[in-house]
């Protein structure tokens, strides 16, 4: 505990409120607990609605959505706590799919500070981190306005994690690799015992990852969860018309394909399916609403693309494990792209614009992408952590020395040069594609970049 600065007046609006919360601790990132949960008691926060604890590697925003959309499709009020966010820190806080407005998180923001400074409770001031302020200022919202149930995904590891603080009704890890390794551990043992932390006695304990480390799951036994383990306990089927969610191998429902891109997010849906179920005497779901939320769920940043611009896909790939599902996806469209009908000798190609922060592992991302990647649009993020360019064409001349590459000062700049060239091509091909991936911040430059300058030079009608 510390005697964190005070202000006399709070903030008036959203955009003060973050600049504000964000220079309340010296680090981004604080391990523990003990501090959250002093501001939970001072908050009262003794949420009545049921909670599903979201963590894993990748695929957490995804699997988030799928549970989001269930609810919302079987008539219940769901919040969603997911981060980081893309272009506005509302899209962290939704409710039933509509982000929170201004003055909700104003209002959140102003409750937590309170608490944090020790209110009328006459204590000491804590010193939070930007990110326990935005979960606590979640679930209070989330109080407030009277959610049934709510989506909590974790930020990182788990056992330690802000959203950790709250008592889960259900838990899911959608699967484990190496990341954030300076914090959660060098092997995928030690990173998994810090994901199992968010796991609880005789809760559902879900588990997506295809060969789980021993630790979780002996973090599971440990504490007596109901542990549920894809290929196991649960699965999945492919046929011609969709998918079967496999439950001790037996066939319970018959659904769409998810409607977002890639085979491993039927893993996703599969757990999410398996948190359904889990909770289906409290909350009781069709398979109708299920077949509905499937079809309809849509992410920015996950394969994304916007129907205004059919040539671009954006994707947050962000670590190896991320960007070997990117060129899986990617070979996928062009495997059909080649089948279909086309005009064209050429077969497609794939323009990157390309950035990634410093502490991630940029080799192992672009070794994952280099036989799917024809050229690379290089551009520093504009973020403290952001990796140099120098560090950025290191790896991808390493990894693909003669792959063409052209460096920018900004990503505008680089997605613009891109969409030039793919125009302007001697041989044109109509599923030529512009790929915007490596970090969150990545995708945000590009969509930021497209918000002010689109024009009738940039997009298809």
């Amino acid at each position: 505990m510390s005697n964190s600065l005070k202000h006399e007046a709070p903030p008036r609006d959203l955009l003060t409120w973050l600049k504000y919360i964000e220079q309340l601790h010296p680090n981004a990132i604080e391990m523990g607990l003990g501090r959250v949960k002093v501001v939970i008691d001072r908050l009262g926060l003794r949420p009545a609605f049921k909670i599903i604890t979201v963590a894993g590697t990748n695929g957490k925003g995804s699997t988030c959505t799928m549970l989001s959309q269930i609810y919302k499709h079987a008539g219940y009020r769901v919040g969603c706590y997911t981060s980081p966010h893309i272009l506005r820190y509302n899209e962290r806080v939704n409710i039933n799919g509509q982000d929170a407005s201004d003055e909700s998180l104003c209002a959140a923001f102003a409750a937590v500070e309170e608490a944090r400074q020790g209110g009328s409770h006459n204590a000491d001031a804590i010193s939070l981190t930007y990110f326990e302020i935005g979960t606590l200022a979640a679930v209070w919202h989330f109080v407030q306005t009277g959610v049934d149930v709510a989506i909590l995904e974790i930020g990182l590891g788990g056992r330690l994690d802000a959203v950790n603080a709250f008592e889960p009704d259900c838990t899911i890890v959608t699967n484990i690799d190496l990341d954030h390794q300076d914090i959660l551990g060098h092997t995928r043992e030690l990173i998994a015992y810090e994901k199992a932390g968010v796991y609880r006695p005789a809760i559902p304990a879900i588990c997506g990852d295809n060969d789980p480390p021993e630790s979780l799951n002996a973090y599971a036994k440990k504490v007596n969860a109901d542990f549920k383990c894809i290929q196991h306990e649960f699965g999945y089927e492919l046929t011609k018309t969709g998918w079967y969610y496999l439950s001790n191998q037996q066939r319970i429902h018959h659904l769409p394909i998810p409607a977002l891109k890639g085979r491993y997010q039927l893993n996703n849906a599969a757990c999410a399916v398996t948190a359904v179920i889990a909770l289906q005497s409290a909350l009781p779901v069709s398979e109708v609403a299920i077949a509905k939320a499937m079809q309809e769920i849509k992410l920015v940043g996950r394969f994304y693309t916007d129907s205004r611009f059919p040539w671009l896909i954006l994707d947050v790939a962000h670590n190896p494990h991320a960007a070997i599902a990117l060129a899986e996806n990617l070979k996928v469209l062009k495997e059909n792209s080649v089948t279909a009908i086309s005009h064209s000798n050429q077969n497609p190609r794939v323009f990157s614009v390309f950035s990634m922060l410093a502490d991630k592992d940029i080799k192992g991302v672009v070794d994952a992408l280099k036989g799917e990647v024809n050229a690379w649009y290089v551009a520093p993020i504009e973020h403290s952590r952001g990796a140099s360019v120098a560090v950025l064409l290191e790896a991808i001349n390493k990894a693909a020395p003669n792959a063409p590459v052209k460096v920018f000062n900004n990503l505008g700049d680089a997605y613009y040069q891109a969409y030039l060239d793919r125009e302007s091509c001697i041989e044109p091909n109509e599923n030529d594609k512009i790929v915007a991936f490596g970090s969150f911040f990545t995708v945000s430059g590009v969509m930021q970049y497209l918000n002010e300058h689109v024009n009738t030079s940039l997009r298809k009608q």
